[in-house]
């Protein structure tokens, strides 16, 4: 798995690693068990500082999504299903909130959105 970092990105280094690493996480592109580079590996192969991978990965393992090892290295956890329910939920909600921002700029009434998401809804079937 690559990681891509952006210098225009509004979002800090640490942070950028924490949500590619999550998303391929929830995705599956990273299982249970899989082991992560090293914190200094991924620091020389992204050409960051070590202590920028630590923070990601300490923010990972606050999450719950990896387990580090002493002397062995980071690992991906064992995902249970109420788990992964609620971080995608959570993720449907941050990207909710921000589309009724951009509806409330534009001047959409609430029945315009509800209108808008059950046409999307239905594409989707």
């Amino acid at each position: 798995m690559r990681i891509h970092l952006s210098n225009a990105s509004d979002k800090p280094i640490y942070e950028q690693i924490t949500v590619q690493l999550k998303e391929a996480i929830l995705a599956n592109k990273l299982q249970a068990g899989d082991a992560l580079p090293s914190i200094r590996a991924l620091a020389k192969d992204l050409k960051i500082s070590v202590m920028t991978t630590k923070r990601a990965y300490a923010d990972l393992e606050r999450d719950g999504f990896i387990e580090t090892v002493a002397g062995k290295g980071s690992f991906v956890t064992e995902r249970n299903q109420d788990f992964l329910r609620e971080e995608l939920l959570r993720q449907v909600e941050k990207h909710m909130q921000k589309a009724v921002i951009t509806a409330k700029t534009a001047g959409l009434t609430k029945e315009d959105v509800q209108e808008l998401l059950s046409l999307i809804l239905e594409e989707d079937n």
